[in-house]
Protein backbone atom coordinates (compact mmCIF):
# COMPACT_ATOMS: atom_id res chain seq x y z
CA UNK A 1 0.00 0.00 0.00
CA UNK A 2 1.37 2.99 -1.11
CA UNK A 3 0.80 6.41 1.10
CA UNK A 4 1.19 9.24 -0.73
CA UNK A 5 0.58 12.42 0.78
CA UNK A 6 2.77 14.90 -0.83
CA UNK A 7 0.11 16.81 -2.14
CA UNK A 8 -3.90 16.89 -2.04
CA UNK A 9 -3.25 17.33 -6.06
CA UNK A 10 -2.23 13.28 -6.22
CA UNK A 11 -5.74 11.98 -6.14
CA UNK A 12 -7.50 10.41 -8.66
CA UNK A 13 -11.18 11.26 -9.90
CA UNK A 14 -13.93 8.88 -8.51
CA UNK A 15 -15.97 6.34 -10.78
CA UNK A 16 -18.88 8.76 -9.60
CA UNK A 17 -16.94 11.85 -11.45
CA UNK A 18 -15.74 9.77 -14.08
CA UNK A 19 -19.16 9.21 -14.72
CA UNK A 20 -19.99 12.83 -14.98
CA UNK A 21 -16.99 13.61 -16.25
CA UNK A 22 -17.69 11.47 -19.69
CA UNK A 23 -21.74 12.06 -19.87
CA UNK A 24 -20.79 15.95 -20.26
CA UNK A 25 -21.70 17.68 -23.20
CA UNK A 26 -18.85 19.85 -24.63
CA UNK A 27 -18.05 22.64 -27.08
CA UNK A 28 -15.09 24.94 -27.83
CA UNK A 29 -14.71 26.91 -24.82
CA UNK A 30 -11.98 29.48 -26.88
CA UNK A 31 -15.56 30.46 -28.97
CA UNK A 32 -17.43 30.64 -25.94
CA UNK A 33 -19.79 27.65 -26.51
CA UNK A 34 -18.84 24.70 -24.16
CA UNK A 35 -22.27 24.34 -22.36
CA UNK A 36 -20.38 22.37 -19.35
CA UNK A 37 -17.55 25.10 -19.09
CA UNK A 38 -20.19 28.05 -18.95
CA UNK A 39 -21.89 26.14 -16.35
CA UNK A 40 -19.43 25.70 -13.94
CA UNK A 41 -18.43 29.30 -14.28
CA UNK A 42 -21.95 30.15 -13.87
CA UNK A 43 -22.49 27.78 -11.10
CA UNK A 44 -18.64 29.46 -9.07
CA UNK A 45 -20.04 33.24 -9.92
CA UNK A 46 -23.08 32.60 -7.95
CA UNK A 47 -22.29 30.40 -5.00
CA UNK A 48 -19.85 33.42 -4.45
CA UNK A 49 -22.29 36.20 -5.15
CA UNK A 50 -19.62 37.70 -7.38
CA UNK A 51 -20.56 38.51 -11.10
CA UNK A 52 -18.63 36.07 -13.38
CA UNK A 53 -15.86 33.36 -13.59
CA UNK A 54 -13.40 32.04 -15.48
CA UNK A 55 -12.08 28.25 -15.88
CA UNK A 56 -8.61 28.03 -16.50
CA UNK A 57 -5.89 25.22 -16.30
CA UNK A 58 -4.04 25.95 -12.88
CA UNK A 59 -4.49 28.26 -9.47
CA UNK A 60 -1.48 29.81 -10.41
CA UNK A 61 -2.73 30.95 -13.67
CA UNK A 62 -5.89 32.22 -11.90
CA UNK A 63 -3.66 33.85 -9.78
CA UNK A 64 -1.43 35.50 -11.87
CA UNK A 65 -4.28 36.51 -14.50
CA UNK A 66 -5.97 38.54 -11.26
CA UNK A 67 -2.40 40.08 -10.80
CA UNK A 68 -2.00 41.32 -14.29
CA UNK A 69 -5.39 42.72 -14.12
CA UNK A 70 -5.73 44.41 -11.11
CA UNK A 71 -1.72 46.15 -11.53
CA UNK A 72 0.27 48.34 -13.66
CA UNK A 73 4.00 48.26 -14.56
CA UNK A 74 6.12 49.37 -12.05
CA UNK A 75 3.38 48.83 -8.97
CA UNK A 76 3.88 46.79 -6.05
CA UNK A 77 1.61 43.79 -4.63
CA UNK A 78 1.45 43.62 -0.97
CA UNK A 79 1.26 39.87 0.47
CA UNK A 80 2.76 37.74 2.93
CA UNK A 81 6.67 36.90 2.71
CA UNK A 82 5.36 33.06 2.45
CA UNK A 83 2.61 33.65 -0.11
CA UNK A 84 2.19 30.99 -3.14
CA UNK A 85 2.08 33.91 -5.37
CA UNK A 86 5.22 34.95 -4.19
CA UNK A 87 7.34 31.73 -3.50
CA UNK A 88 5.59 29.03 -6.37
CA UNK A 89 4.52 30.83 -8.48
CA UNK A 90 7.87 31.42 -10.56
CA UNK A 91 8.57 35.42 -10.68
CA UNK A 92 5.07 35.66 -12.36
CA UNK A 93 4.23 38.91 -10.37
CA UNK A 94 8.04 40.16 -11.74
CA UNK A 95 7.36 38.18 -15.65
CA UNK A 96 3.74 38.56 -16.38
CA UNK A 97 2.34 42.00 -14.80
CA UNK A 98 6.15 43.44 -14.42
CA UNK A 99 5.57 44.92 -11.02
CA UNK A 100 7.12 44.64 -7.54
CA UNK A 101 6.17 43.38 -4.17
CA UNK A 102 5.78 44.14 -0.56
CA UNK A 103 6.60 41.49 1.81
CA UNK A 104 5.19 41.27 4.99
CA UNK A 105 5.60 39.04 8.30
CA UNK A 106 2.15 37.81 9.12
CA UNK A 107 1.06 35.16 11.61
CA UNK A 108 1.88 32.01 9.88
CA UNK A 109 1.10 34.31 6.54
CA UNK A 110 -2.30 35.68 7.48
CA UNK A 111 -1.52 39.63 7.63
CA UNK A 112 -3.22 41.92 9.90
CA UNK A 113 -5.11 45.41 8.83
CA UNK A 114 -2.84 47.38 10.28
CA UNK A 115 0.15 45.64 8.26
CA UNK A 116 -1.53 45.89 5.00
CA UNK A 117 -2.34 50.05 6.23
CA UNK A 118 1.37 50.60 7.27
CA UNK A 119 3.08 48.85 4.04
CA UNK A 120 1.04 51.01 1.57
CA UNK A 121 3.16 53.40 -0.80
CA UNK A 122 2.71 57.13 -0.11
CA UNK A 123 0.49 58.50 -2.46
CA UNK A 124 2.83 61.30 -4.01
CA UNK A 125 6.19 59.32 -3.51
CA UNK A 126 7.70 59.50 -7.23
CA UNK A 127 10.91 57.70 -5.40
CA UNK A 128 8.45 54.35 -4.88
CA UNK A 129 6.56 51.84 -6.39
CA UNK A 130 2.65 52.30 -6.37
CA UNK A 131 0.94 50.02 -4.24
CA UNK A 132 -2.09 48.69 -6.71
CA UNK A 133 -2.80 44.94 -4.88
CA UNK A 134 -3.35 43.38 -1.70
CA UNK A 135 -3.52 39.24 -2.06
CA UNK A 136 -4.20 37.45 0.78
CA UNK A 137 -4.09 33.14 0.53
CA UNK A 138 -6.75 31.38 3.02
CA UNK A 139 -5.40 28.39 3.72
CA UNK A 140 -2.09 29.29 4.22
CA UNK A 141 0.46 26.99 2.78
CA UNK A 142 3.36 27.57 4.23
CA UNK A 143 1.47 28.24 7.87
CA UNK A 144 0.22 25.10 7.86
CA UNK A 145 -3.29 25.52 6.56
CA UNK A 146 -4.20 27.73 8.95
CA UNK A 147 -6.96 30.18 8.49
CA UNK A 148 -8.04 33.80 8.55
CA UNK A 149 -10.56 35.28 10.38
CA UNK A 150 -13.12 37.17 8.58
CA UNK A 151 -13.37 39.60 10.66
CA UNK A 152 -9.80 40.51 9.84
CA UNK A 153 -10.08 40.02 6.68
CA UNK A 154 -12.55 42.78 6.66
CA UNK A 155 -10.97 45.23 8.21
CA UNK A 156 -8.22 44.81 5.60
CA UNK A 157 -11.31 45.33 2.93
CA UNK A 158 -12.00 48.83 4.67
CA UNK A 159 -8.05 49.22 4.34
CA UNK A 160 -8.21 48.56 0.49
CA UNK A 161 -11.56 50.17 -0.20
CA UNK A 162 -10.34 53.89 1.89
CA UNK A 163 -7.16 53.45 -0.39
CA UNK A 164 -9.11 52.62 -3.74
CA UNK A 165 -7.01 49.17 -3.80
CA UNK A 166 -8.60 46.03 -4.65
CA UNK A 167 -8.19 42.82 -2.93
CA UNK A 168 -7.57 39.85 -4.25
CA UNK A 169 -7.52 36.03 -2.36
CA UNK A 170 -5.69 33.00 -3.29
CA UNK A 171 -8.24 30.65 -2.04
CA UNK A 172 -6.82 27.01 -3.57
CA UNK A 173 -7.53 25.90 -0.13
CA UNK A 174 -10.75 28.28 0.56
CA UNK A 175 -13.23 25.29 0.86
CA UNK A 176 -10.71 23.74 4.03
CA UNK A 177 -11.40 27.08 5.68
CA UNK A 178 -15.07 27.61 5.25
CA UNK A 179 -15.48 23.76 6.68
CA UNK A 180 -14.04 24.77 9.60
CA UNK A 181 -15.16 28.47 10.48
CA UNK A 182 -18.87 27.87 9.07
CA UNK A 183 -18.52 30.72 7.06
CA UNK A 184 -20.14 31.28 3.26
CA UNK A 185 -18.94 31.67 -0.10
CA UNK A 186 -21.19 34.95 -0.30
CA UNK A 187 -19.58 36.51 2.80
CA UNK A 188 -16.06 35.75 0.88
CA UNK A 189 -17.48 36.88 -2.42
CA UNK A 190 -18.87 40.72 -0.83
CA UNK A 191 -14.80 40.93 1.03
CA UNK A 192 -12.55 40.45 -2.12
CA UNK A 193 -12.32 42.09 -5.77
CA UNK A 194 -11.22 38.73 -7.00
CA UNK A 195 -11.08 35.33 -6.09
CA UNK A 196 -9.00 31.99 -7.23
CA UNK A 197 -10.27 28.67 -6.27
CA UNK A 198 -8.54 25.72 -7.08
CA UNK A 199 -10.94 22.22 -7.68
CA UNK A 200 -7.58 20.09 -8.29
CA UNK A 201 -6.80 19.95 -4.62
CA UNK A 202 -9.14 19.45 -1.52
CA UNK A 203 -11.68 18.93 -3.61
CA UNK A 204 -10.44 16.07 -5.73
CA UNK A 205 -10.80 17.51 -9.54
CA UNK A 206 -7.79 16.17 -12.11
CA UNK A 207 -7.37 20.13 -13.40
CA UNK A 208 -8.53 23.49 -12.82
CA UNK A 209 -8.95 26.62 -10.86
CA UNK A 210 -11.47 29.57 -11.18
CA UNK A 211 -10.79 33.13 -11.34
CA UNK A 212 -13.76 35.04 -10.25
CA UNK A 213 -14.64 38.85 -10.47
CA UNK A 214 -16.92 41.59 -11.94
CA UNK A 215 -17.56 41.48 -15.59
CA UNK A 216 -14.40 44.02 -16.20
CA UNK A 217 -11.72 41.70 -14.56
CA UNK A 218 -13.22 38.90 -16.35
CA UNK A 219 -13.14 40.01 -19.46
CA UNK A 220 -9.75 41.42 -19.07
CA UNK A 221 -8.69 38.22 -17.25
CA UNK A 222 -10.34 36.44 -20.32
CA UNK A 223 -7.90 37.55 -22.70
CA UNK A 224 -4.78 37.72 -20.64
CA UNK A 225 -5.18 33.87 -20.52
CA UNK A 226 -5.29 33.60 -24.21
CA UNK A 227 -2.20 35.29 -24.22
CA UNK A 228 -0.61 33.05 -21.65
CA UNK A 229 -1.54 30.08 -24.02
CA UNK A 230 -4.42 29.26 -21.26
CA UNK A 231 -7.19 29.00 -24.15
CA UNK A 232 -8.34 25.66 -24.21
CA UNK A 233 -11.01 23.82 -26.35
CA UNK A 234 -13.75 20.84 -25.27
CA UNK A 235 -12.57 21.69 -21.71
CA UNK A 236 -16.51 20.42 -20.19
CA UNK A 237 -14.92 17.48 -19.49
CA UNK A 238 -12.65 18.69 -16.74
CA UNK A 239 -15.95 21.12 -16.42
CA UNK A 240 -18.12 18.74 -15.56
CA UNK A 241 -15.32 16.81 -12.64
CA UNK A 242 -15.65 20.57 -11.14
CA UNK A 243 -19.42 20.26 -11.29
CA UNK A 244 -19.20 17.26 -9.47
CA UNK A 245 -16.77 18.40 -6.92
CA UNK A 246 -18.55 21.25 -5.89
CA UNK A 247 -22.03 19.49 -5.40
CA UNK A 248 -20.07 16.54 -3.80
CA UNK A 249 -16.54 16.77 -2.12
CA UNK A 250 -16.71 20.00 0.16
CA UNK A 251 -18.20 19.04 3.33
CA UNK A 252 -15.82 15.72 3.09
CA UNK A 253 -12.59 17.98 3.42
CA UNK A 254 -13.89 17.38 7.01
CA UNK A 255 -12.97 13.92 7.00
CA UNK A 256 -9.40 15.31 5.77
CA UNK A 257 -8.84 17.71 8.67
CA UNK A 258 -9.72 14.84 10.94
CA UNK A 259 -7.06 12.68 9.46
CA UNK A 260 -4.83 15.24 9.65
CA UNK A 261 -5.26 15.61 12.72
CA UNK A 262 -4.46 12.33 13.83
CA UNK A 263 -1.19 12.10 12.16
CA UNK A 264 0.09 15.31 14.03
CA UNK A 265 -0.57 13.14 17.09
CA UNK A 266 1.67 9.85 15.56
CA UNK A 267 4.67 12.80 15.36
CA UNK A 268 4.06 14.13 18.56
CA UNK A 269 5.48 11.06 20.50
CA UNK A 270 8.59 10.73 18.05
CA UNK A 271 11.82 11.53 19.30
CA UNK A 272 12.99 13.13 15.91
CA UNK A 273 9.98 15.53 15.77
CA UNK A 274 11.02 18.85 17.61
CA UNK A 275 8.01 20.56 16.72
CA UNK A 276 4.89 20.16 15.04
CA UNK A 277 2.68 22.95 13.38
CA UNK A 278 -1.45 23.55 14.74
CA UNK A 279 -2.89 21.27 12.49
CA UNK A 280 -6.02 23.29 11.96
CA UNK A 281 -6.92 21.69 7.94
CA UNK A 282 -5.59 19.17 6.00
CA UNK A 283 -1.52 20.09 6.23
CA UNK A 284 0.99 18.66 8.92
CA UNK A 285 4.08 20.29 8.80
CA UNK A 286 6.70 18.82 11.17
CA UNK A 287 10.03 20.03 12.28
CA UNK A 288 12.80 17.99 12.67
CA UNK A 289 15.62 17.90 15.58
CA UNK A 290 18.69 19.95 15.00
CA UNK A 291 21.35 17.57 12.47
CA UNK A 292 18.55 15.48 10.96
CA UNK A 293 18.36 16.40 7.23
CA UNK A 294 15.26 16.67 5.82
CA UNK A 295 16.20 15.24 2.66
CA UNK A 296 17.10 12.24 4.50
CA UNK A 297 13.92 11.80 6.15
CA UNK A 298 11.65 12.01 3.62
CA UNK A 299 13.78 9.41 1.91
CA UNK A 300 13.99 7.25 4.22
CA UNK A 301 10.01 7.63 5.01
CA UNK A 302 9.97 6.62 0.81
CA UNK A 303 11.21 3.68 1.30
CA UNK A 304 8.49 2.58 4.05
CA UNK A 305 6.02 3.42 1.31
CA UNK A 306 4.97 6.73 2.64
CA UNK A 307 5.56 9.90 0.40
CA UNK A 308 5.89 13.38 1.70
CA UNK A 309 7.86 16.35 0.58
CA UNK A 310 10.79 18.68 1.86
CA UNK A 311 8.90 22.23 3.35
CA UNK A 312 12.35 24.06 4.53
CA UNK A 313 15.24 23.35 6.29
CA UNK A 314 14.33 20.71 9.02
CA UNK A 315 10.49 20.64 7.94
CA UNK A 316 8.44 18.20 6.15
CA UNK A 317 4.63 18.56 4.82
CA UNK A 318 2.29 16.03 4.85
CA UNK A 319 -1.27 16.88 3.09
CA UNK A 320 -4.58 14.59 3.59
CA UNK A 321 -6.80 13.89 0.93
CA UNK A 322 -9.83 11.98 -0.55
CA UNK A 323 -7.71 9.07 -1.55
CA UNK A 324 -6.08 8.61 2.03
CA UNK A 325 -8.82 6.63 3.76
CA UNK A 326 -8.56 4.99 7.56
CA UNK A 327 -6.94 1.80 6.09
CA UNK A 328 -3.79 4.15 4.96
CA UNK A 329 -4.12 5.59 8.07
CA UNK A 330 -3.64 2.98 10.01
CA UNK A 331 -0.82 1.71 8.03
CA UNK A 332 0.58 4.53 8.04
CA UNK A 333 0.62 4.22 12.31
CA UNK A 334 2.49 1.24 12.07
CA UNK A 335 5.07 1.87 9.38
CA UNK A 336 5.85 5.34 11.02
CA UNK A 337 7.84 4.01 13.52
CA UNK A 338 10.34 2.10 11.32
CA UNK A 339 11.58 5.61 9.92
Amino acid sequence: MKIDLRSDTVTKPTKEMQQAMWAAEVGDDVLGDDPMVNALQEKAAKLFGMEEALFCPSGTMTNQLAIRVHTQPGSDVICDKYSHIYLYEGGGIMLNALSSVKLLDGDRGRLTAQQVEGAISPEHDIHSTVTRLVSLENTMNKGGGCYYDLVEIEAIKRVCQDKHIPLHLDGARLFNALVETGESPLQYGQAFDSISICLSKGLGCPVGSLLLGTHEVIKKARRFRKVMGGGWRQAGFLAAAGMYALDHHVERLKEDHARARAIGEMFRHLPEVEEIFPVDTNIVIIRLGEGISEIDYVNKMAQQGILAVTFGKNLVRFVTHLDFTDDHLHEMNKRIRSV
